[in-house]
Order: structure tokens, then sequence, then C-alpha cells
């Protein structure tokens, strides 16, 4: 059964977010308090820890079941030049995935994620969103629910990521129909288009917003109008995953704008969300400030697939050993600081 059958149950879900548990949280920092180290010593270590425990519901969380969800989808606008790279590599990228040869098979299988690569109507791009809606009501629906479809209730963490030539562009157009400003700050080079490529991006962005300018800004029409497969499905899974406790990592610019329709309407959606990193993408640090998201890294990467946050996963299992593994003074017979 679909998670969001109209748009509605999509509305509905976003405004009934569940909230951590947080005698879990409490038991979790009372446990940092009992380890053996200065209290606060272990910095944002041990802020990951209490967060998970508060998503997971349990004191001492855990990844044995950490999955890396990957969402792949093609977009019209990229008949304006918007890209460094024809509309074809998204497949040839996918094939790349299955096949074990991209960054993210490598940095999934060091982070300990099962990863899942998912395509999404490959052979059928979204409109060019400078003339027409994205997509169709009934498509913008089936892609918030594939993306739901990833989200295992048993799952312990999930890590979100895409492929998608032209999503740079799509994703810009998300941010600045969710929180203004000018096309100027939202629009970066992406896969490195030179600088005629970047002036015809702003200008796709801003023949967007025109074109759209009258539309609802609802979370769904935003997402729909000026969204592509890919990135619905991440808010889709964004917004399953919070009902199901799964915390989230998200890793780069384009995961991000996913989340801004959805944030604009419901700013408690990001509670459960850890930003993996900061890309060196113009926008994404702009982003995440709005979304009041502190990323765990800054490695200057722009890779996305998931990339990013893979590496940031790894930084996280290092919080819980220490949570977990750690004695707590009473266990290694040494004297609390008072």
């Amino acid at each position: 059964m679909s998670l969001f059958p109209t748009e509605a149950a999509f509305d509905d879900a976003l405004a009934s977010l569940p909230r951590a548990d947080l005698a879990c949280r409490a038991a979790a920092a009372a446990r940092q308090g009992q380890l053996t180290k200065p209290a606060g010593s272990l910095g944002r270590l041990e802020e990951i820890a209490i967060f998970l425990a508060g998503w997971q519901r349990r004191a001492r969380p855990h990844i044995d079941r950490g999955r890396a969800a990957v969402f792949a989808g093609n977009h019209g606008v990229t008949r304006h030049g918007v890209s460094a790279f024809p509309p074809i590599v998204t497949a040839q990228m996918v094939a790349n995935f299955a096949a074990g040869g991209a960054a993210i098979n490598a940095l999934a299988g060091a982070a300990g994620l099962d990863l899942h690569v998912v395509p999404i109507d490959l052979d059928r791009p979204t409109e060019d969103f400078t003339v027409a809606a994205a997509m169709s009501q009934a498509d913008c629906l089936a892609a918030l629910n594939c993306g739901a479809d990833m989200v295992d209730p048993g799952l312990d963490l999930l890590l979100l990521g895409e492929m998608g030539i032209g999503n740079s562009t799509a994703a810009a157009a998300l941010c600045q129909r969710s929180f203004g400003g000018s096309a100027r700050e939202w629009v970066g080079a992406g896969t490195g288009v030179d600088a005629h490529g970047l002036a015809m991006k702003r200008e796709v962005v801003e023949l967007a917003m025109a074109y759209h300018a009258d539309a609802p800004m609802t979370p769904f029409e935003t997402l729909r109008r000026v969204g592509g497969r890919e990135i619905v499905a991440i808010a889709g899974a964004m917004l399953a995953a919070r009902h199901r406790h799964v915390p989230v990592v998200l890793d780069g610019f384009i995961c991000a704008a996913a989340l801004a329709p959805l944030a604009v309407a419901m700013p408690t959606i990001t509670d459960h969300i850890i930003a993996g990193h900061r890309s060196a993408e113009a926008g994404h640090g702009r982003l995440l400030d709005r979304l009041g998201l502190r990323p765990l890294l800054d490695l200057d990467m722009r890779l996305g697939e998931g990339s990013g946050g893979a590496v940031a996963v790894a930084v996280i299992r290092t919080a819980l050993a220490a949570h977990d593994q750690m004695a707590t003074f009473a266990d290694a017979g040494v004297s609390a600081g008072g």
C-alpha cells in the first residue's frame, strides 16, 4: 500500500511528524556523563550518539542495518544546455553503480552500508519546467512513494543520494522557490559548466520562477513543478523515514534541496536529519544555514551519489562505538570529576 496515495495524504504526513524519544535521549546523555572522559570532551561525537538514541528509541544506538539509497532521474530542462554532460550519462552511471565501479560503491562499502540504486523512468525525462510543470500529480506521487518504499521500518540509519544530469538546476529552482533570493545566489557550477553554462543555468531558473509564479506555494506543488523524480523520491524517503523513526543522513546540495519545500512548511522536518557534509556547490552552505543544519564534514566534495554522506556515516559509527564501548567511571574504578 502506498504511503502517499494522494496529495492530501502527503500533506497530512508532513503535518503530523513524530518526535524523538526524549527518555532515550536523556538516558544516552546520562551515559555520556558517566563515561571515562571529561564531560563534552568528545564534542559532536557525543551529540551524534544522543541524537541517534532519540530516533532509534534506545539508549545505546547502533547501526546493524544501515542503507544507502541512491535515486536516479532525468530532466527535460537539460535541453537548455545546463549541464557539462549529456543526459545519457545518468543511465551510464546507473550501470556503473550496478557494476560496482562508482565512488558510492566503494564509500558505502567502507561505511558498512547496504547500497540500493533506484533508477526512476530514465527513458522518460521530466518536462522542461521553464514551460510546464516538471511532473504531473500522478508522477509526483509515484516518485514520492518510490522513495518511501526504500524505508524499511527496521532500518537503523538511511543515507540518501542521487544521480541525474541537470539536477543541480532543479535543486537551485527548488531553493529559490522555497526561500526566495535570486538565481545568482542558488545556481552553481554543478558538474562543471563554464561561464556560459552558468549564465544559462541562472536564466533557466529565473524563467522557471516566472512561469510558476502564480502556482500554489505548497511543498507538493513546488516539488512537482520544478523538481525531478529522483529529488521527489528523496523527499518521500525523508518523510517516510520520519514516520518510521529512521534517522537520515543527507548527502549534498541536491539532497538538501529536496528538503527545502518541506522545511518551509514544517521546519521540524529537519529534526531527524544529519547533514553529512557541506559540498563545494555554491548554494549548499547557504541552504544548510536556512535549514538550520550543521554539516558533519567539509571536504570540498561535490560528486553527489551519496558520497559525502557515506564518509559522514563512518564518523557516525565512531561516535556510536565510543558511546557503547567506553567504560563508565564506575566500571573502570576511576574517580569522576566534580
